[in-house]
């Protein structure tokens, strides 16, 4: 990788960094907590690394969290796994995240899009009212501290509500939009044992209604520790028996109460892909999050009052979560309810121009998908609120980079960033003072510790390793569901570098501090931003007679796109005709998710594994990127090698 600095495809104005919010924090910490004055982001990024726990008692300060019983120390315990922070500490996050209202209590806290594209505000009053009823519901159902609350909810008002009702009563959130089939829900939600369950009759999507009542009904017999469930008529229809209406929860006048817990008190459960089984269920803390979130959004993303934060996401993917806690900063959040690519691919530059978006994210593939349509932003619509172009997903190519600098303006901050599910944040990406190179993220976030390794444990720079982070941050799982001695947990992150986080990513980390992306050193399937493992592929799929294994890979392109083929080992006799790749994709389509259908069905001889019998998904994704046999794979591992001669033929072809 070259190490010679090229121009910056955008850099920020004098006024543009005086004005940022990381600006004032900066001067501020380095009055009131030692932080260095002069060099920049740089030298604030090093100082909060190397006094990690002078750092976040300044984000706390600077942020006016409000702790009701005080925290003994900002670390109790700073080893991985098993930071403690705060510990002493009581708090609640929607508490701060409906804090506007005091000041904004007419405003918009929410702006709800549909596929018609015309926004409709919920004010900050009316969001407090509703949250307050339904705190008050749940508490009367039963919900207690620690209870798990469920959402299949697309991204709806009301789900914003369910989520922060349940955190009021100090309940655990969890989501999974209603484009997941019900084995894919179950798959999750039976983990956690949820005593709520809020659902919709169905949903819009393309310009189509989708019912789901058969789900929900698949749902309620599947979760027997369900107490209530509570219907949201989306479609119109009327509540099923039993289920509780959504508007006679929320009708009272009720001033939340909101339940002081402890800093690391459960949140919400996110679920990582599940590759190799189940998914994770991923518990973050009320504190954690809270903290970490005000520190993305507030000083990374420098979000405001003044601000309008719209994330095209679904409530199965962490950018959902991240999106609500738009509101901890006070800035008014933008919830798109449809598919990103309706009446015409367009369509999400439109719902920023109709809502006045300041920072507008999306995936790295949409705006792929926009240069090669030809879509026309600026021309064709009043982009001049957005300040901020965001991607996440996939690493942003450089074709796109150019492509935004040029069809959406010239002073565009781009920032592509990259984290995950396991943190619910960002590991490195926007920095509005620092410019901004083509195929690269600005720089890693304040407070993370982020390296490249080589397998020896060895930093490297302006060299390809793998993501590690070397200090503890406050979002990053206080704990896996269903892990009791925490050994899943142990695995998943810690295990390749003791006491280190390994996060599964190729990454360079340049000599000038920005960092590149270059996909997952893992095989988790990533389609529009919504993560899936391949064990529900193979469950899926196998269940057909015709079909003896599979083998699916994604695979990142050259040119940002995102290749998913689909390898089928037949039973003997079978042939693979239309007939039954027809029934595979809508095998996939209806027990898994829409999203996750295959590219393309490939027949092959065989599906290779370990010689412990896993099948061998990493060393084949290298292979069709063009990663040379003998670099891709330890032959001795392998139970037959001759069958990756077919992946290696197949590359060559596609190259």
């Amino acid at each position: 990788m070259s190490t010679v600095n090229p121009q910056p495809l955008w850099q920020p104005s004098r006024d543009q960094i005086a004005q940022a919010r990381i600006t004032t924090f900066q001067t501020w910490a380095a009055e009131h907590h030692g932080a260095p004055a002069d060099g920049g982001y740089a030298a604030l990024h090093r100082w909060s690394v190397d006094e990690l726990d002078t750092f976040w008692k300044a984000v706390t300060e600077w942020f006016d969290v409000r702790f009701s019983t005080p925290y003994a120390r900002v670390l109790g315990d700073r080893s991985m796994p098993g930071a403690q922070w705060f510990p002493g500490a009581t708090l609640n996050y929607a508490e701060h995240a409906l804090r506007a209202t005091t000041s904004r209590a007419d405003e918009a806290a929410l702006l709800y899009v549909d596929e018609t594209h015309d926004p409709r505000p919920v004010t900050w009053a009316e969001l407090r009212r509703q949250v307050g009823s339904l705190a008050a519901e749940l508490r009367s159902l039963g919900v207690r501290p620690g209870d798990r609350v469920s959402g299949y909810l697309p991204n709806i008002p009301q789900a914003v509500v369910a989520l922060l009702a349940t955190a009021a009563v100090g309940g655990v959130w969890t989501s999974c939009a209603p484009d997941f089939g019900a084995r894919s829900v179950l798959d999750r939600f039976q983990q956690v044992e949820p005593v709520v369950l809020f659902t919709v009759d169905g949903y819009r999507y393309g310009g189509k209604e989708h019912d789901r009542r058969d789900v929900v009904a698949e749902l309620r017999r599947e979760l027997p520790t369900l107490r209530a469930v509570v219907h949201i008529p989306l479609l119109g229809t009327e509540a099923p028996d039993g289920a509780l209406d959504w508007s006679a929860l929320t009708a009272a006048d009720t001033e939340p109460v909101f339940e002081q817990v402890p800093f690391d008190h459960p949140l919400w459960v996110l679920y990582s892909s599940g590759t190799t089984g189940l998914p994770k269920a991923i518990v973050q803390s009320q504190g954690g999050i809270l903290v970490e979130h005000l520190k993305q959004l507030g000083l990374h993303c420098d979000l405001g009052p003044e601000d309008r934060f719209f994330w095209y996401t679904s409530t199965g993917w962490m950018m959902w979560n991240f999106l609500v806690s738009g509101l901890l900063t006070g800035t008014t959040i933008v919830l798109y309810d449809g598919s990103p690519g309706f009446p015409d691919t367009g369509a999400q530059w439109r719902i920023a121009e109709r809502t006045g978006a300041t920072l507008y994210g999306t995936s790295a593939a949409y705006v792929m998908a926009c240069r090669k349509a030809g879509v026309h932003p600026s021309r064709d619509f009043d982009l001049s609120a957005v300040k901020c172009v965001a991607t996440t997903g996939s690493p942003l190519p450089p074709d796109g980079f150019r492509w935004l600098h040029d069809e959406v303006g010239d002073d565009l901050w781009i920032a592509s960033v990259s984290g995950g599910t396991d943190v619910c944040s960002c590991f490195a990406g926007a920095v509005p003072t620092l410019p901004v190179h083509i195929g690269e993220l600005q720089a890693p976030g304040l407070g993370t510790d982020l390296q490249s390794w080589d397998p020896s444990g060895k930093p490297l720079t302006d060299e390809v390793g793998e993501l590690v982070v070397t200090n503890p941050m406050p979002s990053m799982p206080i704990r896996f569901w269903n892990d009791p001695d925490g050994t899943r947990y142990h695995d998943s992150y810690f295990d390749t570098y003791p006491g280190v986080w390994r996060h599964g990513d190729w990454i360079t980390i340049t000599s000038r501090g920005s960092v590149v992306i270059h996909g997952r050193s893992d095989s988790t399937l990533n389609r529009q931003g919504v993560r899936m493992g391949s064990a529900d592929i193979y469950e899926a799929v196998e269940r057909l007679p015709e079909i003896r294994e599979s083998l699916v890979i994604g695979v990142e392109q050259p040119d940002g796109g995102y290749w998913m083929p689909l390898f089928v080992h037949l039973a003997p006799g079978v042939t693979l005709d239309d007939d039954l790749r027809g029934r595979i994709k809508k095998t996939i389509r209806e027990q898994l998710s829409p999203r996750h259908v295959p590219d393309e069905i490939i027949e092959v001889p065989g599906v290779p594994h370990t010689l412990t019998g896993k099948r061998i998904e990493v060393p084949v994704k290298r292979l069709l990127q063009g990663t040379p046999l003998e670099k891709a794979v330890n032959p001795g591992s392998i139970d037959n090698l001759g069958l990756l001669a077919f992946y290696e033929e197949l590359a060559r072809k596609r190259a």
